[in-house]
This record gives structure tokens, sequence and C-alpha cells, in this order.
């Protein structure tokens, strides 16, 4: 059932070294377009990259995760202005409608990491129902130079994800990582005061998990909010993450209106 594909979906780091059939791959890749975007226009690109030297680049910019290197597929999925650029150039359609080009800005860039991020998460499911497994590096942000120089990406097509994917090495039996309840966690008709209590409330399921395993900070007697703080939204590469993207993203404020 199509509901399992969801609810047992989990981020796989250690993959079988046999590689994904090209049938296989056409499958996914087929049904990876099928994702939603605005206006049919899919304003997003996918590098497929199979070089290994590139591989270890990734690997190497994405925190030092080894097993990047080794997946059997490896999807940089970019949110990408650029190709829409270009089209527009190649049609003349500045001359033919009257209406002068701009740069692309910051909601041309919204959109396309809605596109983007579609497509990935719809690639995710299609590998999950075609027996694949995968794993979202949003450290892919970081490094961005590097990033772009690899991959010779031009200004307006730049990281929205990398996805690894690859038939698992073995199935893992550990229990899945709790969510929150869904009485606790979504909101109605408005953004509501959010009180110290409703918080614990979305994040109990999280904590109580993180408690048993005594991974909390605090000799474990902090919360769930403390063990983020400490461990990845202080850390260095929240702050590359962040001067990476602004780098980036510099182009797209300065849209020239």
């Amino acid at each position: 059932m199509f509901d399992d594909v969801i609810m047992k979906r989990r981020s796989y780091r250690t993959f079988d070294p046999r590689p994904v059939e090209k049938d296989v791959e056409d499958r996914l890749l087929t049904m990876t377009l099928r994702a939603p975007s605005g206006g049919n226009m899919q304003v997003w690109s996918m590098i497929r990259v199979t070089d290994p030297a590139k591989k270890e680049v990734l690997s190497r910019t994405c925190d030092n995760q080894a097993f990047i290197a080794k997946a059997p597929l490896v999807y940089l999925f970019l949110v990408d202005c650029h190709k829409w650029l270009e089209y527009f150039r190649f049609s003349d359609s500045e001359a033919k409608t009257g209406k002068p080009m701009r740069k692309p800005g910051i909601g041309d860039f919204h959109l396309g990491m809605q596109d983007a991020m579609a497509a990935a998460q719809t690639c995710v499911l299609a590998a999950e129902a075609l027996g694949l497994r995968s794993c979202y590096i949003g450290d892919i942000i970081e490094n961005y130079e590097t990033v772009r120089d690899t991959f010779h990406l031009p200004t307006y097509a730049v990281p929205a994800c990398l996805l690894v994917l690859g038939y698992p090495k073995e199935e893992i039996r550990a229990p899945l990582l709790p969510r929150p309840e869904n009485d606790d966690f979504y909101f109605t008709d408005d953004y509501p005061e959010l009180t110290k209590e409703r918080l614990g409330a979305m994040y109990r399921n999280q904590e109580e998990f993180s408690r048993e395993r005594k991974t909390l900070p605090l000799d474990n007697t902090g919360t769930y909010a403390d063990g983020y703080y400490n461990r990845k939204y202080t850390s260095d590469f929240m702050k590359e993450m962040n001067r990476s993207t602004k780098i980036f993203l510099a182009p797209w404020f300065d849209d020239g209106q």
C-alpha cells in the first residue's frame, strides 16, 4: 500500500554497491518529472552526478560524509531560472512581446525552490516504491563556491538539495524516529500564540525518544530544544550554511527593481 511507502520511509546512509538498473532509474526519473510545478514550468534542474571525482568533492564539501561518494545514485537538485533566461533569449521573447527583460528576483527563487523540493520529494517516494532507499543531504548549501565551480553552475542555477540513493545494504531494524502527533502539531485558520506547554507537546515524542536513549544535553536533563540548539543551531556548519547561502542568493535580491 502507498501508506507504507510514506510511513516506513527513513533515511539510509549504507547502500549495496550494485548499480541501479537503467530501467529502474528511467522509471524513477519519469515519476520525478510528474511532480507538481508552478505553471508547469519546472523552474528546477537536476544534475546526475556519476563522476567519482565529483562525488568525492560532494563528500568533502558536505561535512566529510564518506557515504556520499559511495552511493550508486547522486542527484543534485537546483533552483534554475538560468534556463528560462536562455529560453527567453533564444525565443526573442522580449522583442516579440514588447515587454522589457528583468533579472530574476527573490519571488522567482522561491517558486523555483518550491518546484525543486516537490520534485526531490517525489523522487524520494518513487524510489521507495521501486525498492530503493535515499537520504537528503542538507549540507549541499555549504561551500557554494566549490559546488558552483565543480558543476559549472551559472548565476541563477543554485543548489536546492542533494539526494543520494541506492539499494539498501541491509534493512534497518531500529525503530523509526518519532514524529509529532497531529492534534499537537497542526494549526487551524490562524497562527496561534505559542506557549511553553504547546511547544513541549509538539515535540514531546522526539524528546521522550531522545531521553530514553540518553542523548539529550546537560546529562540528559535538557529539552529537545536544548539538543537542537547545542548540536545544530549554534554549530559551525550552520554558520557556513548561512554564509554560503548568502553568497548564492545575493543576485536574486539584486533584481534591479
